[in-house]
């Protein structure tokens, strides 16, 4: 599966984006997606993960109240709505299906990701 972030942008804080993850594989209901981000000089992060059904949504702490992930297999999409943006939540975005724990390492599909810049 290849998967492709979009939506990113510049935004003021406390603002909101939506980014969107479309995937090219016709299987895409049967992965577990999650969002990373990447700031300069620091190491790719998790940020959010959703069940192949969307039953079950897994969010880093730092995350955690402010952004929600949700799919829409029909649409072989997964969106992560951005609220209350902090300047710290500036990073290239990226998408990726793979299996729990929620590590870089254990996912796959990486396209380009979407840069979100957060203005203070």
């Amino acid at each position: 599966v290849q998967l492709q972030a979009s939506g990113g942008g510049l935004v003021q804080a406390g603002g909101s984006l939506r980014l969107s993850c479309a995937a090219s594989a016709r299987t895409f209901s049967s992965y577990v997606i999650g969002w990373f981000r990447q700031a300069p000089g620091k190491e790719r992060e998790f940020v959010a993960a959703i069940s192949w059904s969307g039953g079950n949504t897994y969010y880093a702490d730092s995350v955690k109240g402010r952004f929600t992930i949700s799919r829409d297999n029909a649409k072989n999409t997964v969106y992560l709505q951005m609220n209350s943006l902090k300047p710290e939540d500036t990073a290239v975005y990226y998408c990726a299906a793979g299996d729990p724990p929620f590590i870089a390492a254990n996912f796959y599909g990486w396209g380009q990701g979407t840069q979100v810049t957060v203005s203070s």
